[in-house]
């Protein structure tokens, strides 16, 4: 796995799921598991067998996130940047509207929000520009402009 760039707010909102999912919620499958247990035979319990899955998707889950927070780098957002960076908030200009959006990670994105990933096409775009830059995004739609008038 490579490594990837995080905000300090998307680690710790990784590190809250892990520490949820790792004491709570394992315990709360802990004690289904143990009372379908007690309901006999463990062959045809349906309770018994949802709660082994349960536990089979929280520990992937448990797995895949020590190993994303293992590889990532974290990164503190600068007040007064000058280029667009991990964590900047940038209000565009495209076909005279503005729109504003958080350079985020991956696993923060939320595009309807207006957090966009680093990785994203516009994500990408963006990073690195300056205020007044006009960057060009290929898009489904056909190639769209977008002037960077301000970055927070």
């Amino acid at each position: 796995m490579s490594e990837q760039i995080i905000t300090q707010e998307g680690y710790d909102k990784l590190q809250d799921e892990l520490n949820n999912l790792s004491t709570i919620k394992r315990r709360e499958i802990a004690d289904r598991i143990e009372r379908a247990k007690e309901l006999g035979d463990l062959s045809e319990n349906a309770e018994y067998s949802e709660a082994k899955d349960a536990q089979a998707l929280n520990e992937g889950r448990i797995l895949e996130l020590t190993n994303t927070l293992k590889n990532v780098t974290v990164v503190e957002k600068m007040n007064g940047q000058a280029e667009v960076a991990m964590g900047s908030t940038v209000t565009v200009k495209t076909d005279g509207k503005e729109k504003t959006y958080t350079i985020v990670s991956f696993n923060e994105a939320d595009p309807l929000n207006g957090l966009i990933s680093n990785e994203s096409p516009l994500g990408v775009s963006f990073l690195g520009k300056k205020k007044g830059a006009v960057v060009s995004v290929e898009t489904p739609r056909g190639v769209i402009e977008y002037k960077i008038i301000k970055i927070d």
